[in-house]
């Protein structure tokens, strides 16, 4: 079902319901009119309509040449001239090899000349970069830009990663309708993938559009942007950083105590303490969106450290006639707690997500049953298709 016409915003208002879950409608205020949908097997549903002809990308803003402008001149020159510098993912640089640059939806790198990086060209960029944290990255004031660094045993750079950070409009379509359930959402999938992007673009929705109090915990200013004034592309969004990775959960808490969110949004969630730092957040009623490390849902379960997310996981000794009853072991593993995260959302790739209602699938998973899922997925038009009710071994990107 498409609502609009090509090249025309909507936003709607819908009552169906996919996981049965008691919320009310967002009010319209763009468009206002609200439809009732009897929930099929197979929805095409245009959320939040955002129409692009097949032939664009999402609407996006780079400022690609702040990060060209630390870069040799040869080189700026070669990929400012590049036809395909829009998806330009990253260039690498390493000492006594050839540069090279990195491409969205492309395998492997393509050299961008034929001689090699010099000591002089890797302190040139450095200088123009300024210092680097104790996580050994940096970035460029204004910009999402990030500039990461190898160090040699002696402390020297030897090598930059200089990664083009794009602040994407239209992504949100792909999870609009589920910030009316006022839950909190943990997004995986591997680098690269477009988890910042999206969370930058939800703390700006939540705070402009839902007229929250959003908080951003911003450990290497990835969301935020480099410097002290915040990058436009998180709205209104309040912006805390992080002194060192190893505080991010201490600034998590703080946020909370000091400046009354609504919503904390923050990245890569890593150890035991931020695992910890968003159970207390979440049972304190604060919706939390987050991303963390690994691809599937599988992979947080089996991860020790960040099982909390979902509920930790524990073995269970049941009684004889209980095990009869489940026809299983005696010993089994059983989800400790409710998630700290209501949903998970395995980035798949850029348009083809997986959604997961987070505790009825982590319970399917460790009872070695089959989860549903709902698939999320851009067409050939731009426009998300949703797929209720999948069966989650039948998601194949």
């Amino acid at each position: 079902m498409v609502v609009g016409k090509p090249l025309l915003a909507a936003r709607l208002s819908i009552s169906w319901n996919p996981w049965n879950l008691n919320v009310k409608p967002i009010p319209l205020t763009t468009f206002n009119f609200a439809l009732r949908l009897q929930p099929p097997t197979y929805l095409n549903l245009h959320v939040r309509a955002s129409c692009f002809p097949a032939s664009s990308p999402l609407p996006q803003n780079d400022d690609l040449q702040a990060l060209l402008q630390i870069l040799p001149s040869d080189l700026h020159d070669n990929l400012l001239n590049e036809p395909d510098r829009a998806q330009l993912l990253e260039v690498i640089l390493d000492l006594g090899r050839l540069p090279e640059a990195r491409y969205l939806g492309k395998e492997g790198g393509q050299y961008i000349r034929e001689s090699e990086v010099t000591v002089k060209e890797l302190e040139y960029a450095q200088q123009a970069v300024g210092e680097f944290g104790r996580d050994n990255r940096a970035g460029i004031e204004g910009t999402l830009h990030r500039i990461s660094a190898i160090r040699s045993r002696k402390g020297g750079i030897v090598g930059l990663t200089c990664r083009v950070g794009r602040a994407v409009s239209g992504q949100i379509d792909m999870v609009y309708d589920l910030l009316q359930y006022w839950k909190s959402i943990l997004f995986v999938g591997r680098p690269g993938v477009g988890k910042t992007t999206v969370i930058r673009e939800i703390a700006r929705v939540l705070s402009d559009e839902f007229h929250k109090r959003v908080v951003i915990v911003d450990t290497s200013n990835e969301i935020g942007g480099d410097g002290n004034i915040p990058h436009a592309a998180i709205g209104s969004a309040r912006r805390m950083q992080v002194p060192e990775p190893s505080m991010q959960h201490r600034v998590m808490l703080e946020a909370v105590e000091n400046h009354m969110p609504q919503v904390i949004i923050v990245d890569e969630i890593g150890t035991e303490a931020e695992a910890h730092a968003c159970r207390s957040i979440a049972e304190r009623g604060i919706m939390l969106i987050g991303t963390a490390h690994g691809q599937q849902l599988e992979n947080i379960m089996k991860n020790r450290t960040l099982s909390d997310l979902i509920g930790g996981i524990g073995a269970v000794t049941l009684g004889d006639a209980e095990a009869r009853a489940r026809n299983c072991q005696k010993t089994i593993l059983e989800r400790k707690a409710p998630p700290t995260f209501d949903f998970l959302i395995e980035m798949r790739d850029r348009y083809y997500w997986l959604t997961h209602q987070t505790d009825k699938s982590v319970d399917m998973l460790l009872r070695g049953k089959i989860p549903q899922v709902e698939v999320r997925k851009r067409d050939e038009k731009c426009k998300v298709v949703i797929e209720k009710s999948k069966a989650y071994d039948k998601c194949q990107f």
